[in-house]
């Protein structure tokens, strides 16, 4: 007998249907005990949990007390779960299997809970009919009704016969009780590439609970992957929106819960964690809907927040900036070439001089609508960034970004922005543009490892920036995971580097306020690992020859890549020839060329210039492992 049943799709667009009913998340997405976790799904502003079995069993409050504490939360108890290895057995062991099910029915009675997850058997069916266990599934659901409690049965992905939703509807279907039905998890299924159109051949009604995660795109087992990489919506790569125009075709009503196991989130701050959660399901909400945030439409401005002010001008100057002066009230200067703008503090916070290194501390983005995005932040619950601004100067809204990099906003205009008017009080600048730089390109930011996530979330939810698929990059510390976050047209790029767990051996992973804000330990951190801003030119060599003139130090390149370059590309010999002089690195798609170099790390910023010949859309990413050897050995002597 066939384990799975199929359909055509149904006709026609799906409308946006209306916002999600009622929220939940299962306790095991959270660090911490059972009422930690109660507490902070509470203070998130969900509206229900699910009760993880291994949570309640560790917990030493009885089933009464947290119905209890529930009540008192505004919590309602949306489900017990899981139920594992039921169906497809002999009779003697399905027997057994009933008493040890019975037995949770009358803990559910006593936590007030109505609805139970049963698992799709994944160990004790050693053969399988599916008459058999539609006859098992239906004497299940009759026990159950004495209890009032419905069952909801779930397709594990690894299920050991039954690991697509398809069949297990198939099983509800012929096990015909009004108190089974099914639990769709996107887990489970977009991790098989299941196709979510044949949602709409199942009755809304008989779908009793739905589980969201997401997940990087992996090529690995699907209990590994589940067990260990799922993460909140919005933060992977599937494709949650589709799931839930399908699943509210359907006419589902029920709770959207999150069920998400993370070795990150496991040992990160609760209350935190659960704030990140319910700003994803308010992003999956949004773009289920059709409301998507307005992209930016390009670069403003970047600050960094040097230990060594004096070295990092020099060296912008070299690249061909015009030093534009002091800001008339703050300690901070303005250098530009082009559309290119680079703020540099003239003093470094105490973390960065004991850490001896530098932060990219803002980055200005331009916005169709700032009030907008700002109050969209403000309703995420992103920390708000503050200028200070004098009556005459101009108001720059800010948010604060997970990593502590605050992101300012402003309109978007092709002309230099107001506020290049407030700088030049008092000083002489230095440095000729020669108009060779055209803008920023990229800025790649270093994440903490706990809050690498929240930060995919953090640019996707606020300015609808699609993360392309994540890479490894084989560095002498180990492997570098980087994740580029950016626009469709690629006006703004950010690429998003994962702080290696090795150099920061000694770090809490809670010591991260709730509030959001940065602390000075993280502070710390930042300024321990490369980050880098990426300037667009019209002629990379022609920068670098100009740059090395003035007395730019670049950062090394090695003859082997080179003699490499020559085997993998058919390149004009003087070509070539003129690149290694530079130490201009090279690469090739089949859309164009990419031409870049990179300065040496000034405390731990550097800069890199670019340049994209005929539609090259990447990062030459062949060259990153080159990069990050030249800085590591220079770090060494």
């Amino acid at each position: 007998m066939s384990q799975t049943t199929s359909s055509e799709p149904a006709a026609g667009p799906l409308p946006y249907p209306a916002r999600m009913h009622k929220t939940s998340i299962a306790t095991v997405c959270l660090a911490g005990t059972l009422e930690e976790k109660m507490r902070a799904s509470a203070e998130a502003g969900f509206d229900g949990i699910e009760v993880f079995e291994p949570d309640l069993v560790a917990s030493p409050l009885s089933p009464e007390q947290v119905r209890e504490l529930a009540e008192e939360l505004g919590l309602t108890l949306d489900l017990y779960q899981p139920f594992r290895d039921l169906e497809g057995v002999p009779e003697e062991q399905f027997k057994q299997n009933l008493r040890r099910l019975e037995a949770k029915f009358q803990l559910m009675r006593r936590l007030g809970v109505d609805v139970i997850l049963l698992c799709s058997n994944v160990g004790t069916a050693t053969s399988w009919e599916d008459p058999v266990a539609v006859e098992q599934l239906g004497r299940a659901a009759d026990l159950a009704a004495g209890y009032g409690i419905r069952i909801a049965y779930e397709a594990l992905a690894w299920g050991r016969f039954v690991n697509t939703y398809e069949h297990a509807w198939s099983l509800v279907k012929q096990a015909d009780r009004p108190n089974l039905g099914i639990c769709l998890d996107s887990f489970h299924i977009l991790s098989r590439r299941g196709d979510v159109t044949g949602f709409r051949d199942i009755p809304g009604e008989k779908i009793f609970f739905v589980q969201m995660a997401d997940a990087p795109i992996m090529l690995l087992d699907v209990l590994s992957w589940s067990r260990h990489h799922r993460n909140f919506p919005g933060e992977g790569g599937f494709d949650l929106v589709t799931f839930m125009r399908e699943l509210y075709a359907t006419g589902y009503t029920g709770p959207v819960s999150l069920e998400v196991f993370s070795d990150i989130y496991r040992q990160t701050e609760s209350v935190r964690t659960a704030r990140e959660a319910m700003r994803s399901l308010r992003w999956l909400d949004d773009a289920q809907a059709g409301d998507a945030p307005s992209h930016p439409t390009g670069w403003d401005f970047t600050e960094v927040r040097a230990a060594e002010p004096a070295d990092l001008a020099e060296v912008l100057i070299q690249l061909g900036f015009e030093d534009r002066g002091r800001h008339r009230t703050k300690d901070v200067r303005l250098y530009s070439a082009g559309a290119a703008r680079v703020v540099t503090n003239d003093r470094a916070e105490a973390p960065l001089e004991h850490a001896g290194g530098s932060v990219i501390a803002s980055v200005g983005l331009q916005v169709p609508d700032p009030r907008g995005t700002a109050d969209h932040a403000r309703e995420l619950h992103y920390p708000k960034a503050w200028r200070a601004n004098r009556a005459d100067e101009m108001v720059l809204r800010g948010v604060q970004a997970p990593d502590g990099t605050e992101v300012f906003l402003a309109p978007t205009s092709s002309a230099a922005p107001q506020w290049v008017g407030e700088y030049g009080t008092g000083t002489e600048g230095v440095g000729e543009g020669d108009g060779l730089i055209l803008g920023i390109d990229h800025v790649n930011l270093a994440q903490p490892w706990q809050w690498f996530e929240e930060g995919v979330l953090f640019y996707r939810s606020l300015f609808g920036l699609a993360a392309q698929v994540s890479n490894d990059v084989a560095s002498p510390q180990g492997l570098v995971r980087s994740e580029v976050m950016r626009t469709p047209d690629g006006a703004v790029r950010i690429p998003l580097n994962l702080i290696p767990h090795g150099l920061d051996p000694g770090r809490s992973a809670g010591s991260r306020s709730v509030s959001g804000h940065v602390d000075r330990d993280e502070l710390r951190l930042k300024a321990a690992y490369p980050q880098h801003v990426a300037f667009l030119a019209t002629d990379a060599i022609e920068v670098a020859r100009r740059a090395r003139g003035r007395g730019l130090r670049m950062l090394p390149v090695p003859s082997n890549y080179y003699e490499d370059l020559a085997g993998r590309f058919e390149l004009d010999e003087d070509f070539l020839a003129e690149m290694q002089q530079n130490d201009v690195m090279y690469d090739r798609d089949e859309g164009g060329e990419f031409l870049h170099f990179y300065t040496r790390t000034v405390g731990t910023v550097f800069f890199e210039v670019v340049e994209r010949r005929s539609g090259y859309d990447g990062y030459g990413a062949g060259s990153a492992p080159v990069r990050l050897a030249a800085q590591y050995d220079l770090d060494r002597h």
